[in-house]
């Protein structure tokens, strides 16, 4: 099969990833085989990537948004020619304080897909069965990769922002995940205000619903009840903590964040108001989004490449290029399409 590795960690225009032809990997008791059929590029493959984040596996295949067909089923629960889907959380240890209170996704033993285990950025790739994800009808192999890590991600953070029914949500970044969460948001009676760079970016959002769209520094029209932070920068965190009433919670989704500048006590948190970090998720989270999936139809905006571009499609996610999500397909040939 074809996969491409982290060979060495660095600035994505330098070519960390290397494509290879290696033999199919076996799955191990208790794992599923899949063929994958589509696999979502996010930014943390980009963290992994560049080494924004340490090296857990040298020269990991990155890749945790991947739509597949079971081919070899060493597990009850999922039979050869089923979808399945794979994502982030690969491991927990079900023994530890917070596993047993159900929050499984601050586990000390937790590991990743695409990080602690070859992900889906090659043509099969395996998943422990416990793990791994049944699939929502209604979307093609392409939209649902990126609900699989920006859709799951994207809703966790809105459930730490503490949205009130009927609130006012600010979206700082719109991208996969932002623009899914958007979709959550506005389902459940929210009015949103969409902070963003790019001007492709801020029209989908005003497609989608959004009530205003405007430049990542720009005030929203009206204070925020809550707010996430979709986008790796540090700087945008007293921005959106000022941008809040009283009583508003801004929640990070990121799992890399550049430094953030020093906050004033009086303008940024007093009053209540509240920053919180978002850790990975539970496979609560990921059934729950699911199911909400599959009741309400989101609008999925991907950005397709063939697994032969996996290389350019982390530049140009890089560069903001991308309006929705990448996704990576193998079958696909050597177009681009959007």
């Amino acid at each position: 099969m074809r996969a491409w590795r982290v060979t060495r960690p660095g600035p994505v225009t330098a070519g960390p990833l290397t494509s290879h032809d290696e033999p199919v990997p076996v799955p191990a008791p208790g794992e599923l085989l899949v063929r994958v059929l589509a696999c979502g590029v996010c930014r943390t493959d980009l963290h992994v990537a560049e080494g924004d984040l340490p090296v857990h596996r040298p020269a990991v295949v990155p890749g945790h948004e991947v739509v597949g067909e079971v081919a070899e089923a060493r597990a009850a629960g999922f039979a050869p020619g089923d979808r399945a889907g794979i994502a982030w959380l690969r491991h927990t240890c079900g023994r530890c304080r917070h596993c047993l209170r159900g929050a499984e996704n601050l586990c000390p033993d937790s590991r990743y897909t695409g990080w602690d285990a070859d992900g889906g950025y090659a043509e099969y790739a395996t998943v422990p069965a416990d793990y791994a994800l049944s699939l929502p009808e209604g979307y093609s192999d392409a939209e649902l990769a990126p609900l699989l890590c920006a859709g799951i991600i994207g809703y966790r953070a809105l459930r730490r922002a503490e949205l009130p029914f009927g609130g006012r949500l600010g979206v700082y970044g719109f991208g996969g995940s932002a623009h899914l969460a958007t979709q959550v948001a506005l389902a459940e009676g929210a009015t949103v205000h969409v902070m963003t760079r790019g001007v492709g970016a801020r029209r989908l959002a005003r497609e989608l619903g959004a009530s205003s769209a405007q430049g990542p520094a720009d005030p929203p029209p009206e204070p925020l009840d809550a707010a996430v932070l979709f986008a790796p920068a540090g700087d945008l965190v007293p921005t959106a903590l000022a941008a809040l009433d009283r009583g508003g919670t801004l929640a990070v989704a990121g799992i890399h964040l550049t430094d953030i500048p020093p906050l004033h006590y009086r303008r940024h948190l007093f009053q209540e108001r509240q920053l919180r970090s978002v850790t990975a998720n539970t496979r609560d989270d990921a059934g729950e989004f699911l199911r909400f999936a599959a009741q309400h139809r989101l609008r999925v905006a991907t950005t397709s490449y063939p697994l032969a571009s996996a290389d350019r499609a982390l530049v140009e996610l890089a560069e903001g290029c991308v309006v929705g999500a990448a996704v990576l397909e193998p079958s696909a040939g050597e177009g681009r399409s959007a």
